[in-house]
């Protein structure tokens, strides 16, 4: 999810927020635990991913001024379909379930929030019908149209998770280019 003005919005409302740090590789909610916390990135890199079949597919890339929980299994007290890892070592502002609650009293944090959600749904929608009508040639150019800098820094087989698609088609897709 990205968040134009993250800054605006932890001054107005989530200043009281811990900031925390985590080394590079640290899981920080697992498949089948219930998410109870709200992650802002203030630095560093995270993934979303799930594993099927042996392998791990990469739901997406977190960087700095997004976002990121299982938001269902935030909201709704389920357990989480994926993995929140960091990829290098973040800082992040830390919302917990308990505070979020309080904070959605505020009718101001409320329309805030709503905005951020339907943004991150609406980018979800955009992705998931790029899955469906879109050859891996067309993700990637998408991606590097619109996060170029995601592929200078992750790994080559992040990216192809990310596609849908093996390093060995990236590669191919690459040279064609």
């Amino acid at each position: 999810m990205h968040i134009p003005d993250l800054t605006a919005l932890l001054k107005t409302h989530l200043h009281v927020l811990p900031e925390v740090q985590y080394p590079a590789k640290k899981i920080l909610l697992s498949e089948g635990e219930i998410s109870t916390t709200l992650f802002f990135v203030k630095n560093g890199a995270l993934r979303e991913f799930f594993i099927h079949d042996g392998r791990e597919l990469t739901l997406e890339f977190i960087t700095e001024n997004q976002a990121v929980a299982s938001f269902d299994s935030f909201l709704n007290e389920s357990k989480s379909e994926f993995v929140i890892e960091t990829l290098e070592p973040v800082t992040v502002y830390e919302l917990k379930i308990g505070t979020f609650r309080k904070l959605l009293e505020d009718p101001d944090f409320q329309q805030q929030f709503n905005i951020l959600f339907y943004r991150r749904f609406g980018e979800l929608s955009k992705r998931l019908v790029s899955f469906i009508k879109d050859s891996p040639q067309k993700r990637y150019e998408n991606l590097l149209n619109s996060r170029p800098e995601l592929l200078l820094r992750f790994p080559q087989h992040y990216i192809a998770s990310y596609l849908g698609i093996t390093s060995v088609s990236l590669s191919r897709i690459r040279n064609r280019r």
